[in-house]
């Protein structure tokens, strides 16, 4: 007997893809904790211009071009299986475009002091790569040599000799794009299942301090595939792929206050951030006026824009009003913000070099409150933001 279909009975899945629109297989290894997926597929309509002999509508031939979106609202979860990519990964390289820069991790020498960290060998990281210690992450400034590195902003704890200094996985900007695959799974097995092909992202937003971490994901597909109306060729399948086998997935999400928040020209650790979104824009367009197709062929991706939105208390502390001078005198400052506070739950957004705008000044409440509005980041070549999971 036929009945409802739960909305939790859901699973996600993303692949980036080999080639545009080619969908990759899934594995279990390639779910996401997804909070929600909202896919919308439009046909593009020209009006009829014929005199028919009356006013009524005669319809539109069909195969006209198709114009898909979709909005994927996600929770950030642990990234316990180092020897794969954290699950989040292929959509953060979709929207950053650079190939991810791995990590392996080393054991501290001797002679760290502050923003200097020392190795027992060879690093091998570049700058922009993460390292993690202790429940901290951190981004590489410079090489100060084969065994040694500046960070960002210092460790709470200067490593020892022979601690362990982690893993990490670090995306950064690419000057192309590549796409992914959105698996959209449904119990029973009998509901129609869906997938976004050619999925290219146009827009990654990262929020803080709200009820849990959080990322959301927007963009532009190529197609909607699905298993009532599948065709074979589409997508480059001969058959609609089936669910991998569900395996044991680790929902622990972090709590959306848990943190730092690194700002300034030092920069300084503020403890007074009460709200901050991240905003990543592609300027995306695709190929889509092609003849002969009624799909897109292929991204566009224009002028990337990335901006820091964030509200602090007001003080009168060193720190505080460094930040409005900043502004005033259009001065860059770096913003790094980690989330969570344990290894193997920790994701750092960095930006090496942002123009805050003065902020407004929201006295509403009993505690001053300057809120710096869409302050936009900037760089030389694809290095204004670096996303790491640690």
């Amino acid at each position: 007997m036929a009945s409802y279909i739960s909305s939790d009975a859901n699973r996600f899945y993303v692949v980036l893809e080999n080639s545009y629109g080619n969908v990759s297989p899934a594995s279990s290894t390639n779910r996401i904790p997804a909070v929600s997926l909202a896919i919308r597929q439009q046909l593009e309509t020209a009006e009829r211009k014929d005199k028919t002999g009356s006013r009524t509508f005669g319809g539109v031939p069909p195969g006209g071009r198709r114009r898909t979106t979709f909005e994927l609202q996600t929770y950030m979860t642990s990234w316990s299986d180092r020897a794969h990519d954290p699950a989040h990964g292929p959509l953060v390289q979709a929207s950053l475009g650079g190939i991810p820069m791995r990590f392996p991790g080393a054991p501290a020498g001797s002679g760290s002091n502050g923003r200097n960290l020392v190795f027992g060998a060879a690093h091998g990281l570049s700058s922009g790569q993460a390292v993690t210690y202790a429940g901290e992450i951190r981004f590489v400034t410079a090489s100060l040599g084969p065994t040694a590195v500046q960070l960002n902003a210092p460790f709470s704890t200067i490593p020892a000799l022979g601690t362990p200094i982690g893993p990490t996985i670090t995306y950064m900007p690419g000057t192309a794009l590549p796409s992914v695959s959105i698996f959209d799974y449904w119990s029973p097995a009998t509901a129609i299942q869906r997938l976004v092909c050619g999925g290219a992202i146009n827009r990654m937003t990262v929020r803080v301090n709200g009820d849990f971490h959080q990322f959301e994901f927007g963009g532009l597909g190529q197609d909607i595939v699905d298993s009532a109306s599948f065709v074979g060729g589409i997508g480059q399948l001969d058959s609609f792929p089936p669910e991998p086998a569900i395996a044991q997935f680790d929902y622990s999400i972090i709590p959306g206050h848990m943190g730092q928040a690194w700002i300034g020209n030092t920069p300084d650790r503020l403890f007074t951030v009460t709200d901050a979104t991240f905003v990543l824009d592609n300027g995306l367009q695709l190929r889509t006026k092609e003849f002969g197709s009624s799909i897109p062929r292929a991204i566009l991706p224009g002028r990337r824009t990335v901006s820091v939105d964030f509200s602090l208390f007001g003080q009168d502390d060193t720190a505080t009003n460094s930040l409005y001078q900043a502004a005033k005198q259009q001065s860059p400052i770096s913003v790094m913000f980690q989330l969570g506070e344990q290894d193997g739950q920790l994701v750092g957004v960095y930006l090496k070099s942002v123009i805050p705008e003065v902020p407004e000044f929201n006295d509403a409440e009993s505690m001053l409150q300057w809120h710096f509005r869409e302050s936009r980041a900037q760089g030389t070549v694809d290095d204004e933001i670096m996303v790491a999971f640690g």
